[in-house]
């Protein structure tokens, strides 16, 4: 009988710690109002409860980007390098609205963002700025985005979770402060989508952009078995958006999205896939450090050019030739330690990890590779040259030749 007290009494304290600890939930609402006649967004962000939050510190960049602040508690502009935007919000519903503008042009005359009469394409990350958040104890926000379009703009695209027609469910469990993060498109869009695995993949782009919407679902649905056996991951959602000059003919990944470049080929004369080397970014993850630029970048050129191999492809002709271009673009390099590394450093990086690969693959008799190294620094918060060693040899068992190399020192 005693026991059986014992036992009721514990459940009784586990159920009444649990109630006592459990989180109060507090909405973050994001509106964004766009703006193209001006090339602005209006962002507006609302806490139902203003005192759960003390403070938000939002890196403000240049400062150039954000203006129109108007908050209800106390707003605090710094200048500096970089700008900083202190909002300690008022105790009731508290708001902080600005205007963020939305094009963005580079030094040769291209642009990364960009807005015109009938569309956008930008980055959440512009639009709510990297912040730290300073809010009560026991305090859960659950954060919501929310679109106002122009007249006639029929549809928004982003990578978040749809919850109405142009409403979303920011939660990124990774972060304490959830913002709306990742490439973000809206106005008169052309769109097709496909479900992979466990991921709904949407590729958009404006109407009249050239995008071969269909061509990247297939390359996508071609290489998707050989991404989900090497990287361990299953986004819910994957947004691919894309438009033609004068946007940056480039490609960027960016929080399960990417940016293409509508003339980009989806695999280039050399056999390399723009692409799938994004897509191997994104789900790589990949965070280096210390001079070591090459890891990111080598293995996401690396698995640009094998996982295309592996899905039948590249011929193995094909791949002998990308080698030999490989050898060539990159003969004349002596170190891979850099911040950031250049076209002919990531070459030799490419070379470097291929090396390694059959150097792994000789020493475990073929039972592990370089999918089990890229897999161990995935797990990692970051990464330098001396890590990637350590887990190189971890996974061989002993020492490894291949990066015991004068272009790592």
């Amino acid at each position: 009988m005693a026991v059986g007290l014992r036992l009721a009494l514990a459940v009784g304290l586990v159920a009444l710690s649990s109630s006592v600890w459990a989180a109060k939930k507090v909405d973050l609402d994001y509106h964004v109002r766009l703006l193209p006649q001006s090339d602005q967004a209006e962002v507006r962000l609302t806490l139902a409860q203003g005192s759960a939050v003390r403070s938000l510190d939002f890196d403000l960049g240049d400062g150039n980007r954000y203006s129109d602040f108007q908050a209800d508690g106390n707003w605090q502009l710094t200048p500096g390098k970089p700008t900083r935007g202190i909002w300690r919000p008022a105790a009731d519903k508290a708001s902080l609205t600005y205007r963020v503008r939305v094009s963005h042009s580079r030094k040769n005359g291209s642009f990364d963002t960009r807005m015109t009469p009938g569309w956008a394409l930008m980055r959440g990350d512009d639009l709510v700025p990297a912040a730290r958040l300073d809010q009560q104890d026991g305090i859960e926000l659950v954060s919501r985005l929310e679109f106002e379009l122009p007249n006639g703009w029929k549809s928004v695209e982003t990578a978040w979770p749809r919850i109405g027609k142009n409403k979303f469910r920011i939660d990124n469990v990774s972060r304490l402060f959830d913002r709306p993060t990742g490439w973000m498109l809206a106005g008169h869009l052309g769109s097709r989508r496909t479900r992979l695995g466990e991921t709904e993949v949407t590729v958009a782009s404006p109407k009249g952009q050239g995008m071969h919407r269909m061509d990247v679902l297939t390359l996508l649905t071609f290489v998707w078995p050989q991404v989900q056996a090497v990287f361990p991951r299953h986004p819910a959602k994957l947004l691919i958006v894309g438009a033609n000059d004068p946007m940056w003919r480039g490609s960027l990944a960016a929080r399960e999205s990417i940016y293409l470049n509508t003339r980009l080929p989806l695999v280039s004369e050399s056999g390399s896939s723009a692409l799938v080397r994004e897509l191997a970014q994104l789900f790589g993850r990949v965070n280096d450090t210390q001079r070591s630029d090459w890891i990111s970048e080598g293995l996401a050129e690396y698995y640009a050019i094998e996982l295309v191999r592996r899905a039948g492809g590249m011929s193995d002709e094909r791949y002998e030739n990308l080698h030999g271009k490989l050898v060539k673009d990159s003969q004349k390099v002596t170190t891979l330690r850099d911040a950031q590394a250049s076209p002919a450093q990531v070459a030799k990086a490419v070379l470097l990890l291929q090396e390694l690969d059959r150097e792994i693959r000789l020493k475990t008799r073929n039972k592990r590779s370089l999918d089990d190294v890229m897999r161990g620094a995935m797990r990692l918060e970051s990464v330098n040259t001396r890590d990637f060693v350590q887990l190189a040899e971890s996974v061989i068992g002993e020492s490894s030749r291949v990066l015991n190399t004068e272009l790592l020192q």
